[in-house]
């Protein structure tokens, strides 16, 4: 067993995991898809935004448009940040030795990582005043919020590769016998970066169809508007996928897994997704096509991950596994029951609201069935903290007495 075999097996959990490895891998492939979309939707919303503010004083259509980029990229950079601590505790379950040499590599950069980002996240809400009183800094103060967040991105793109790269971390921390434990490597894979990147105008040109058929049954938005902006999002999502596409391409020839089945499906996936993009008769299951897509990647990039760590000798499926019943069973009373009925609740009225062409305030109340989804969601999150604490209580005093 070689030097570097011993030392991340050697790092593994002694506790080892609740449950079986592959449902780990699983639940981070998805978890990480859905953090990526808004992560890409984010930045691509903000980064058309700000051209958008150039042009909404001469232009009625980014007039209009403007904010409402400005509005979806402040959402998503929110739920992006949620969504961002799952596939991180995945990761760290299975993968745990990776991750903390990551952290000690550079462990300056994650505390910059931190302050980073809610310096840019801050900001934003500083662009959506500026633009809102028609400042005219609010162009500039976009660049910076939304420069502040591409480099956050970076900064996690450093710490993905530097994960996956257990034969240089002899190197990175100790180069020519030297200790470097100063916490500031900083290590970049062009080609993988810019494929990631160029995902978001894609992201943002097929939500873009989606928001103009979404708004297409109310009378308060012109049929000119809409086509406007369906059709700017059909360009964006074309060009986009020809960039990403080739792209993709490059970083799987740097990796050597082109031919790779999974490769190929993704490939395939893609050219389905450009078709339908470009033929933009259905702008939702185009975003269902896309879905698969943002798994496929997912998937190829833990491919790629279980293919470096194996060939060092890291097996993630021989990882010592005591199953817990009591924590996975929380685990997907959480994850099932609680978070499908909330996030049901929470997508239906904002559906709703979005509906509604009144002029008026939206009241959920004189929704019966929007009610009783409510009602529903109170009594199910009453019910699970109820579980929780007890639960939590008896597994105390169980250990302690």
């Amino acid at each position: 067993m070689s030097d570097v075999s011993t030392f991340i097996n050697v790092m593994r959990d002694s506790a080892g995991i609740p449950f079986y490895p592959v449902v780990f891998q699983g639940l981070y492939v998805l978890t990480w898809a859905l953090h990526a979309a808004f992560v890409l939707l984010a930045l691509g919303s903000m980064g058309l935004s700000i051209y958008g503010s150039t042009k909404q004083k001469t232009d009625s259509h980014w007039k209009l448009l403007t904010p409402h980029l400005i509005m979806t990229g402040k959402i998503s950079v929110s739920v992006l940040i949620v969504l961002g601590v799952a596939p991180l505790l995945f990761t760290q379950v299975i993968y745990d030795s990776g991750w903390y040499v990551a952290n000690t590599l550079s462990g300056a950069w994650v505390f910059i990582f931190i302050y980073a980002l809610v310096l840019g996240y801050s900001m934003f809400y500083w662009y959506q005043s500026a633009n809102k009183k028609g400042s005219s800094s609010n162009t500039l103060i976009g660049i910076v919020s939304f420069a502040i967040l591409v480099f956050c991105g970076v900064l996690m793109h450093n710490f993905a590769v530097e994960s996956i790269s257990p034969t240089k971390w002899m190197e990175w921390y100790a180069p020519n016998g030297v200790v470097d434990n100063s916490g500031w490597n900083f290590h970049i894979d062009i080609v993988r970066l810019a494929f990631m990147v160029s995902l978001m105008i894609p992201v943002t040109g097929i939500f873009m169809q989606n928001y103009s058929d979404f708004l297409r049954t109310r009378k308060d938005f012109t049929p000119k508007y809409l086509d406007f902006v369906k059709n700017l999002g059909t360009k964006m999502a074309v060009v986009g996928l020809l960039i990403s596409t080739v792209l993709f391409v490059l970083w799987m020839l740097q990796v050597g897994l082109l031919f790779n089945p999974l490769s190929l499906v993704t490939i395939v996936a893609v050219v389905v997704l450009l078709m339908m993009a470009k033929a933009n008769k259905n702008s939702y299951m185009t975003t269902v096509v896309l879905v698969v897509v943002a798994l496929l990647i997912s998937g190829v990039r833990e491919l790629i991950r279980y293919n470096i760590m194996s060939k060092v000798g890291y097996d993630v499926y021989s990882y010592p596994m005591n199953l817990e019943w009591e924590t996975i069973i929380m685990f997907l009373s959480t994850f099932v029951v609680l978070g499908f009925t909330g996030v049901a609740f929470i997508l239906t009225m904002a559906w709703k609201i979005g509906k509604n062409d009144t002029g008026k305030v939206y009241v959920a109340s004189e929704n019966s069935g929007l009610s009783k989804l409510a009602n529903i969601s109170l009594w199910v999150f009453s019910l699970w903290l109820v579980v929780y604490f007890a639960w939590g209580m008896v597994a105390l005093f169980k250990n302690t007495l």
